[in-house]
């Protein structure tokens, strides 16, 4: 018991729950629905969605955790509770926070030892755009069921996918939303994955029985997104095989690549496969990066800052671009060919840091120099080299890490979310408002609904994907017996509707976690990480039309 004589609390899974017999559920919701009306403003009303300069979403969060500690306040919450239920979610959160370090230091390691350019440099010629998005959701499915862990997946075939699906012109947001797909989907299956063994063990079934019962769900969802993005694949514009034959040749120009850089990465998913760590698994793979750096690219060590062990140094804490020569196709363009480039609304990112907003063909380009009056050969050199410079911008794009540093507002968002929903869960919010969802459920599909709901409600609130196994699987466990409801119908539901709508909510731990390592934002792959937000959907077809809902054999 609390010292709070309000307060009562228990443990599940080391996981502390909070009752608070004060707190009503009009007041649980005071801090959800400002901490919500915040966000919606710095979306639909501030231009550049920065209502408080670059760490909004951060602000937005601390801010929420006020109003829920004055409503604590009201509710005779002392500031101890609260400071501690804060300390033991920032604690919980503290080997993500190192492996976000270490996933920083992994990408600006990888890139100046070639191993991310040669994971493109190879995968350019495997993978045709048609084929591609069905095929990220393929590679990391078996990535992460093999390792069970759709972070590790992230951090590995995740980055080097979304750099071979950059360089082939492919949205960002859909290759991200094809590698989280496929990464969940193994996560959940995987028998090695913590949430597939968390959520049997809080609704009181075995692991085995639930990834069974679960793969009822999944395995239909998983096809449906398969076809959804062989759809998208056969649809959507690249830049076609010249461009891709340039960005072969620029990488190829840049770094050594062989095919020995690939004993980088399969070290990495070997020692995880052998339950290393991944704490040690992802050091050893920057370890292994630095060496390898050293052994084949000299050159690229020297030509970024004049210094191997500076290069080597900043690639491991901060930012890391890697030069390219484009003074040979500069060269063919005179200062009036710039000007003109330079006064084209289309082609102005190409001279800026903007980047580059569309690919060109190259009759596309020619019209640029339609007022110059050259003949057909200087014409076409010229047309050739803006035509590289494009793809050598792209790749200047691609080939740009943050190291430790670029992951520093991933991670304050974290511990910000950390900060909010611990104050809740000390207030006792989080679990009033999981009973009042339990006290709606009159029928089994509201049982099911309600579930869903709370595992949602606690995903955007909790920002933790464990609090939102956790708690719903302890409050509902009973209602679901009293109604002759097997516990993995309970555990499937926590997976369908917890486990994978975690990546969906920017400020959870598993949506910062993903958009911080794959560089694409939650809103921009959201629509796309199609077998995420569908899992939930599917759960509440099969509860409604009671599609393999298993009662329990004593009622």
């Amino acid at each position: 018991m609390s010292e709070d004589n309000n307060i009562s609390e228990f443990k599940a899974k080391d996981q502390n729950i909070v009752d608070n017999k004060e707190l009503n559920f009009f007041e649980a919701l005071i801090p959800v629905i400002i901490l919500m009306g915040m966000l919606a403003y710095n979306i639909f009303f501030v231009d550049d969605q920065e209502w408080f300069g670059g760490y909004t979403n951060q602000i937005i969060l601390l801010l929420g955790g006020i109003v829920a500690a004055i409503v604590g306040f009201f509710n005779k919450v002392s500031l101890g509770l609260m400071l501690r239920e804060i300390w033991e979610n920032i604690r919980s959160v503290f080997v993500p926070i190192m492996i976000l370090f270490l996933v920083g230091a992994l990408a600006g390691t990888w890139l100046i030892s070639g191993v991310i350019p040669a994971m493109v440099y190879y995968g350019l010629q495997v993978l045709s755009p048609e084929i591609f998005l069905p095929a990220s959701v393929i590679i990391a499915a078996v990535i992460s069921i093999a390792t069970g862990s759709s972070w590790t997946t992230s951090a590995t075939v995740g980055i080097a996918l979304v750099g071979i699906g950059t360089a082939l012109g492919i949205n960002p947001g859909m290759i991200a939303g094809a590698v989280i797909s496929g990464a969940y989907f193994g996560d959940k299956m995987s028998p090695l994955s913590d949430t597939t063994n968390l959520a049997p063990a809080m609704a009181g079934t075995d692991l085995f029985t639930h990834i069974k019962y679960m793969a009822y769900t999944t395995v239909p969802t998983i096809i449906v997104t398969l076809i959804v993005f062989a759809i998208i694949s056969a649809s959507i514009d690249t830049t076609g095989n010249a461009d891709i034959s340039q960005i072969l040749e620029t990488i190829d120009a840049t770094f050594n690549i062989t095919p020995w850089l690939f004993a980088v990465p399969v070290a990495v998913v070997g020692l995880i496969l052998l339950k290393t760590k991944p704490l040690v698994a992802l050091g050893t793979g920057v370890i292994l990066a630095i060496i390898f750096a050293v052994v084949f690219q000299p050159n690229v060590l020297e030509n970024v800052t004049g210094s191997k062990t500076k290069t080597i140094v900043n690639s491991i804490f901060t930012d890391t671009n890697i030069p390219i020569d484009d003074s040979t196709y500069m060269a063919n363009l005179n200062t009036q060919d710039v000007k003109a480039i330079n006064n084209n609304e289309n082609l102005e990112p190409l001279f800026t840091d903007g980047g580059i907003e569309k690919n060109f063909s190259n009759e596309e380009l020619q019209h640029i120099f339609d007022n110059a009056n050259y003949d057909k050969n200087t014409l076409d050199l010229k047309t050739e080299s803006l035509s590289r410079l494009l793809t050598i911008d792209k790749l200047k794009q691609l080939f740009g890490a943050g190291g430790m540093n670029g992951m520093l507002w991933t991670i304050y968002l974290i511990m910000c979310a950390m900060v909010f929903g611990g104050i809740m869960d000390a207030i006792g919010a989080l679990s009033r408002i999981t009973k009042a969802l339990l006290s709606i459920a009159t029928t089994v599909f509201g049982l099911f609904a309600s579930t869903v709901v709370s595992c949602l409600g606690l995903n955007i609130i909790a920002s933790d994907q464990y609090l939102a196994l956790v708690i719903p699987g302890k409050m509902f466990k009973k209602a679901y017996q009293d109604r002759g409801l097997a516990p993995e119908n309970l555990s499937r539901t926590l997976e369908d509707s917890g486990t994978v709508t975690s990546v969906l909510i920017p400020w959870n731990t598993c949506g910062a976690y993903q958009s911080g390592v794959l560089g694409v934002g939650v809103s921009e792959y959201f629509i796309y990480a199609i077998f995420n937000w569908l899992s939930p959907f599917t759960t509440l077809v099969f509860a409604a039309f009671s599609i393999k809902i298993r009662e329990l054999k004593n009622k």
